[in-house]
């Protein structure tokens, strides 16, 4: 037989202690090392057989460890991955690039890359894609960061314990003001403006409310925030309806597109990585199918640092632009994607990380927009900031997962943030809520 063993020339190789005792873990680790050099030396000839053999066990390990990381390699093999018990999914999506991950991972191929027959489904807005997903309408679906913590909290709709595996974008939102306001500088020269934003419960409410509120403007007495859906919005602009608002892009750069309006500010001016949109499911779907779930978490962390790359960003604008996904022209898509484009004031911005994406959900993000809920009224009495974090936001599994993957993975689930200059410690929430003059606490 080819490559047959021939006793003697092998070195002594990790197999032979059969009765020491391991942990299944240790067990599996050993059996894929053991093979690998296995391999190796089959694959060597006479020659370069027996000077292998004659290095030994821990020399030869050593050497291959050099090109071929096999603790990686056991890491990857040891963690089980059982054939998903639903293949076919659906998944709600609002038509943003916040989404970008999420619908790509169809035309791209992501979600069959993990044995899933996913499609993703349009809603029109925020309030739609909760319900479809409360009532089970969809498998998962696309949310807004606050959404699965004000879901589990019951704030806005009964309780029901959602998940955050992932963030979907950070940065990748912008305040729009119409046309007729180039010579507004600040927050203050914004007093009686009326804003829009996706909804309640979004990054976008909260940080236009902390952008006007640090400027002096009180975000519930000085100026109006109405709730419109994000493909109304460039249409109420244009209308006259409202003065600007805190959007998702396109949204922002189709206003320029059209001549309706520039964009004033990026999101990323006032917290630069900030979070926006997640993927989630609820605690009842990941139970229920925990291989699903597996497959569909693994395709979006790969769908998200794969979105990632700047290299890829004329090629997703082009896959995400059709009617049945984002409905767009792909020049605008682009602008967003690359980061080079227009402002609306006759200037080429070139800013690459506009928009971006990557998914570790830190649990101190979650304690940050917990801390922005309360300060504004939408939630009351005492929360426990760090558990709420820790049950909705998955930090560790997504770190697991990015590990498998070959991905970056993190040290920890919480960091201090600094929006507008001003440091927040996820240690002392309480404090730093305290700290605000403009608020809508009772």
């Amino acid at each position: 037989m080819k490559n047959k063993r021939k006793k003697g020339t092998y070195p002594e190789t990790v197999a032979t202690h059969p009765q020491q005792t391991l942990s299944s873990g240790e067990h599996f680790e050993q059996t894929v090392g053991r093979s690998v050099v296995e391999a190796v030396l089959r694959a060597a000839g006479p020659s370069r057989r027996q000077f292998l053999a004659g290095l030994g066990v821990a020399a030869l390990t050593a050497l291959i460890n050099e090109v071929l990381p096999l603790d990686k390699i056991a890491a990857f093999a040891a963690d089980p991955v059982g054939k998903p018990e639903k293949k076919d999914l659906s998944i709600g999506f609002i038509p943003i690039t916040c989404a970008t991950p999420i619908i790509m991972a169809e035309p791209l191929g992501f979600y069959k890359k993990y044995g899933l027959n996913a499609t993703v489904k349009r809603a029109a807005g925020w309030a739609m894609v909760r319900d479809w997903a409360i009532n089970k309408e969809v498998d998962a679906a696309h949310m807004l960061t606050p959404m699965p913590l004000a879901i589990t909290l019951g704030a806005g709709s009964l309780p029901v314990p959602f998940y955050m595996p992932a963030v979907e974008n950070i940065n990748g939102q912008a305040i729009t003001l119409h046309i007729k306001h180039k010579e507004v500088k600040t927050a203050a020269d914004m007093k009686g403006f009326r804003f829009c934003v996706p909804f309640d419960y979004s990054m976008h409410n909260y940080l236009l409310r902390y952008f006007l509120a640090e400027g002096g403007v009180h975000p519930d007495k000085d100026v109006q925030i109405r709730v419109v859906p994000p493909p109304e919005m460039v249409a109420n602009l244009k209308a006259g309806n409202v003065n600007g608002y805190l959007a998702p892009d396109p949204f922002n750069q189709r206003a320029v597109y059209e001549n309706v309006g520039f964009i004033y500010k990026l999101s990323k001016e006032i917290w630069d990585r900030h979070p926006c949109c997640a993927f989630t499911v609820s605690k009842e779907f990941a139970t229920k199918y925990p291989n699903t779930f597996g497959a569909l978490f693994r395709a979006i962390v790969d769908a998200t640092h794969y979105a990632s790359n700047p290299m890829h960003r004329k090629e997703i604008a082009a896959a995400i632009a059709p009617a049945n996904y984002l409905n767009q022209p792909v020049t605008v898509l682009e602008q967003v994607l690359t980061g080079t484009y227009a402002d609306g004031l006759g200037k080429i911005q070139k800013i690459p990380d506009r928009i971006d994406f990557d998914p570790y959900p830190w649990h101190s993000m979650a304690i940050w927009i917990l801390t922005q809920m309360k300060r504004w009224g939408h939630l009351k009495g005492d929360v426990n900031y760090k558990a709420v974090a820790e049950q909705v936001y998955l930090a560790a599994e997504c770190d697991k997962i990015a590990k498998e993957l070959g991905y970056p993975t993190h040290q920890a689930t919480m960091t201090k943030h600094t929006i507008m200059g001003r440091v927040f410690d996820p240690e002392q929430p309480e404090a730093y809520l305290k700290s605000f003059k403009i608020h809508s606490m009772a």
